[in-house]
């Protein structure tokens, strides 16, 4: 019974991730991840033994915390990425708004420069 609502759970994940990539709400690079977890959790839910199988190769006592160990690394890399994509974007903006501020200066020169320009071509020394 835990395993079929396991399998139910990661099939509903996995069936949400593609719900969300096709109204595109989700980006493909952030539902890799996603996919790549409800799959996971789809075989270990469909083959429960090989979590003791793998468990048993890697030397961990208990199958329950080789999936804490492996759940707390993921979570660590999701982090890890997230904040990268963060820094890209704080860099991405802070040179955008940059570049908003050299825009507007020039715009706001511009009625400046036409009025000195227009009193120069009428004054009577430049006759």
């Amino acid at each position: 019974m835990l395993n079929l609502a396991a399998f139910v759970l990661a099939l509903a994940i996995v069936g949400v991730v593609f719900e969300m990539l096709r109204r595109k709400k989700l980006r493909e690079k952030y539902a890799a991840l996603w996919l790549i977890v409800g799959t996971g959790t789809l075989v270990l839910a469909a083959f429960p033994r090989l979590l003791t199988i793998v468990t048993e190769f890697a030397g961990v006592q208990l199958p329950s915390n080789l999936l804490f160990i492996i759940s707390i690394l993921l979570l660590l890399g999701v982090c890890l990425h997230l904040s990268w994509e963060i820094s890209v974007v704080e860099d991405e903006t802070r040179t955008l708004a940059e570049e908003v501020a050299i825009l507007r200066a020039i715009v706001e020169a511009l009625p400046a420069a036409e009025e000195h320009k227009g009193d120069t071509a009428t004054s009577p020394s430049s006759q």
